[in-house]
């Protein structure tokens, strides 16, 4: 299969090369000429996309701003399959559903990344026995879909998830949004400069990825901010509850709280 990913950043960079490796005939395309260069030297793609020409399928692999002009104006082959990678799936939804496309549609989401950034952190491995969304409506092309399924099956995802582009948007506002939030907001204390030696795998857990790119995050909250308001405020009270129960010093109520949270976290874990 023929298969042309627009943007060459670690998810980008790393669906070329898994695709490659699976057998696929892999082009890229990139504003940054250095990238594609990287990728042709590193053996992730097979030559440069210049036009989306030919494509069997076509990812694209872009902010959501660029990712929602692409979708609305780009010059797709007719019937072609285009996905996208993004973090949030309302709005680029909406601009497909607007009229009448020529492209078969298909929203992914890998959930898989690293700390780091760019092309020189995307690996083959990547999405190895991680999860990948697919957001559908009335209109998704099933055959579409299948490709994509296939396309993820090389790629190494191993659990696919189906659910409608609104539902995505408000489990994302809480599995993604608000840990990079709180991460981001948890290393701003006085203390954390000069916490050397006193920090475990918590502390790491919790900062891992607090130097998260502005630009890229902030674009993705503020296009789901109202389900992020929504996680952000419930975070709040509960952390209040907290805050509360040792101000009024009542151990046994504190203990109780804690439970409470728990058996939220002991119900999660035995679904997965």
């Amino acid at each position: 299969m023929k298969v042309i990913v627009n943007g060459l950043g670690i998810i980008g960079g790393s669906i070329c090369a898994a695709l490659k490796k699976a057998g696929h005939t892999v082009y890229g395309k990139n504003r940054n000429k250095q990238s594609i260069a990287y990728a042709l030297e590193h053996n992730m793609i097979d030559d440069e996309a210049r036009s989306y020409d030919g494509a069997d399928a076509i990812i694209l692999a872009l902010p959501p701003s660029i990712v929602m002009h692409e979708l609305d104006c780009g010059n797709f082959p007719s019937d072609v399959v285009v996905a996208d990678i993004c973090g949030v799936k309302e709005p680029l939804e909406k601009i497909v559903l607007s009229r009448q496309r020529d492209y078969r549609y298909v929203g992914l989401h890998p959930m898989a990344g690293k700390e780091t950034t760019g092309i020189t952190s995307a690996s083959a491995n990547l999405f190895r026995g991680a999860n990948l969304i697919f957001t559908v409506n009335e209109q998704t092309d099933k055959a579409a879909l299948n490709t994509m399924r296939r396309l993820g099956k090389d790629m190494g995802f191993l659990r696919f998830v189906e659910c409608s582009a609104r539902r995505h948007d408000e489990m994302i506002a809480l599995t993604s949004q608000l840990a990079h939030v709180v991460s981001n907001a948890y290393v701003k204390s006085p203390f954390t400069e000069i916490c050397m030696g006193f920090t475990g795998g918590s502390y790491q857990d919790m900062t891992r990825i607090a130097g998260m790119d502005e630009t890229v995050w902030s674009e993705l909250f503020f296009l789901n901010r109202e389900n992020l308001i929504d996680e952000i405020e419930r975070l709040r009270r509960e952390l209040g509850r907290f805050s509360d129960i040792l101000s009024n010093g009542d151990e046994e109520e504190l203990q109780a709280l804690i439970v409470e949270g728990k058996d939220f976290y002991t119900r999660f874990k035995h679904k997965n």
